[in-house]
């Protein structure tokens, strides 16, 4: 009886196909690439000049305005935005003396973005649910009227709401300001529902003949399945309502409720010395903008892969 040899090691290795060879880079690979670095310079560069205005002395900007560095490296624009520093010492350094409450405007906006967030999260899983996982009628038409909604500009809808918001005593209020948003919106919906279609019926269905109504069955296994697509349209949800501004300056001008967006908008227009407090502004801007930095860069391959659907594993 014939017997065949098993292959040895230096036999497989000697098969193995060989590294494939790093492509050389040709005059459309090296175009290409190019491109893509000068397209990243044009973005990140209004960030990297406002870091270095906000590390700037203000007095000192107009001596040296084309200057890439920070003009006599300081932290007096993030003392005077924190309120640590006086009057007479802001004025040195450039400022306009004006002071602006940060801590107390960073307050209101992190209440304003979390219960608006909260809020279309919850009432958007929910719409979202009804609309792809429930039969009733009119159920396609209902949905079509909602993606109507996403071509018609939020300005549109200001005068109606803030006269409602008056009318309901919401003025200065933390409820005038969240209320409007609060609700679910047709691009929340719209995101969700695209990912409750990818569920397998079969699991569902399973629940189902366990005796699960449909509350139990959309709390229990349906929004744990969701968590990624959850958390992004969270964070999304949280920074379109963190870097709101018209809508909390028409109903929120009282100090009480004010939020960042428009404490920075009154702080730029406060110049009793003719000019404004550029290193000052650039420095608030730099902290308002840390949170949102921040979600991004914890959160960003959870926001990609979500968005991207991509799927149940």
């Amino acid at each position: 009886m014939a017997t065949t040899a098993a292959p040895s090691d230096i036999d497989l290795v000697l098969k193995a196909p060989a590294p494939a060879e790093r492509r050389k880079a040709g005059p459309g690979r090296v175009l290409a690439w190019t491109a893509l670095v000068l397209i990243m310079l044009v973005t990140l560069f209004p960030f990297f000049w406002m870091l270095r205005t906000a590390f700037s002395n203000g007095a000192s900007l107009a001596t040296q305005p084309a200057s890439l560095l920070p003009v006599d490296p300081t932290l007096g624009a993030f003392e005077r935005v924190l309120g640590l520093a006086s009057t007479e010492e802001a004025q040195a350094q450039g400022g306009s003396g004006a002071a602006i409450d940060f801590v107390r405007y960073l307050g209101n906006s992190v209440v304003v973005a979390t219960f608006i967030t909260a809020g279309q999260v919850f009432f958007g899983a929910m719409a979202a649910y009804a609309f792809s996982r429930l039969r009733w009628p009119g159920r396609e038409a209902v949905f079509f009227l909602f993606l109507t909604a996403l071509m018609v500009p939020p300005i549109f809808t200001q005068l109606p709401n803030f006269l409602l918001v008056r009318d309901l005593g919401l003025l200065n209020t933390y409820a005038g300001i969240i209320l409007p948003y609060f609700f679910m919106t047709p691009f929340a919906i719209f995101f969700l529902r695209q990912f409750f279609l990818g569920i397998p019926h079969e699991v569902e269905e399973a629940a189902r003949l366990d005796g699960a109504g449909p509350v139990r069955r959309f709390f229990g296994v349906i929004l744990p399945m969701a968590s990624g697509p959850l958390a992004t349209l969270a964070i999304l949800q949280y920074v379109q309502a963190w870097s709101e501004y018209f809508w909390p300056l028409l109903v929120g001008s009282d100090d009480r409720v004010r939020v960042l967006t428009v404490g920075l908008g009154i702080f730029r227009s406060q110049t009793p010395q003719g000019t404004p407090d550029w290193a000052g502004l650039m420095a608030a801007t730099l902290l308002a903008a840390l949170p949102v930095v921040l979600l991004f860069a914890v959160f960003s391959r959870r926001i990609v892969n979500s968005i991207g659907f991509s799927g149940l594993k």
